[in-house]
């Protein structure tokens, strides 16, 4: 651990544990809510902290719509449907949100409890749990369990590992520590069936497979290779639901031969959404935020409003240009 990160180590304990205090207090009900196109970590951070909070005898409603891939983490726990106000004398605990915007299921009001580790997050709520160290905000959850003494059980940490999991890429990224893969094992000696979760969560419908291989069709390379694109081609619907999995052709486009940056592009209604992911000296975050998005250094998204695709690559190539020159490599 650095020196940064043991200088921050006493605020984010006390944080931790006046969030831990004040959820222990509360005697109303709890509203979870996570980011908008819920993700792993947003999907099993908030799930986990869902379950434990039941456990202690709190009234928990989950707002979260899992994507597919995911739905099996909740079993036979059931969702809440969005609400449009928060009721008087209600929590709200947001996790995994870089800000409010980015919010779904809830307005961000009342009394707010936020739960993250995206390093762009404005410390928003009236408590903030923001750790930019912590590999997933899954990672924050299970200090944040410890805190409040719930006794871990399979069924509570299995979505938390999941979260820790799908965030570093099944412990391959640069943001997999040698804390996170502790805290892992003390999450797998609860009970978690490792090897199932880990097979389970590569599991996708048939119909995704066979919209990779148009999505793969649309590869490019640009700037000499150091910039990889990909899109789902407009109009076209996975059988069974599969567009809605098809973020994660990303992670596949990732590792061309060469390429420092990847980006996976799909229009959704009037806008194109991209999913950017980088190495070595570029920041998927720079280029995420100049265009409107954010997320961390390595991984990172945003959402070009009003722009189909021609449109949104003639904003992003420059954008990604600019960051390689910033980096060194052009």
């Amino acid at each position: 651990m650095n020196a940064a990160i043991n200088q921050a180590e006493p605020l984010y304990r006390e944080k931790l544990h006046a969030a831990a205090e004040a959820l222990e207090n509360f005697s109303g009900p709890i509203y979870v809510v996570t980011h908008v196109d819920p993700d792993g970590d947003a999907v099993g951070s908030s799930l986990g902290l869902a379950l434990a909070l039941e456990a202690m005898g709190k009234e928990v409603f989950w707002i979260c719509q899992p994507p597919r891939y995911l739905q099996f983490l909740a079993g036979d726990y059931r969702n809440s449907p969005p609400i449009s106000q928060v009721p008087e004398g209600a929590l709200l605990v947001v996790l995994d949100a870089a800000e409010p915007s980015r919010v779904e299921g809830a307005p961000v009001e009342g009394y707010v409890i936020n739960i993250d580790h995206h390093g762009t997050n404005p410390r928003f709520g009236d408590i903030s749990v923001v750790d930019p160290s912590k590999a997933a905000t899954a990672q924050i959850v299970k200090d944040l369990v410890d805190a409040l003494g719930v006794a871990w059980t399979p069924a509570i940490a299995t979505p938390v590992l999941a979260g820790m999991i799908t965030d570093t890429g099944n412990f391959a990224f640069a943001n997999t520590t040698p804390e996170l893969l502790r805290t892992a094992a003390d999450l797998i000696a609860q009970g978690v069936a490792y090897a199932e979760l880990t097979d389970r969560l590569k599991w996708r419908p048939p119909g995704y497979f066979q919209l990779m291989g148009k999505v793969l069709s649309t590869v490019e390379f640009h700037f000499g290779g150091l910039l990889v694109t990909a899109h789902l081609p407009p109009g076209l619907q996975g059988e069974n639901g599969a567009e809605e999995d098809s973020d994660d052709f990303v992670g596949t486009i990732r590792y061309a031969e060469g390429s420092l940056v990847a980006v996976f592009l799909r229009e959704r209604g009037p806008d194109t959404k991209l999913s950017i992911r980088s190495r070595g000296r570029v920041s998927a975050q720079n280029i995420a935020v100049k265009l409107g998005g954010g997320g961390h250094v390595p991984a990172a998204g945003a959402t070009l409003r009003g722009m189909g695709l021609s449109d949104a690559y003639g904003r992003l190539l420059p954008v990604v240009e600019e960051e390689l020159k910033r980096a060194g490599y052009l």
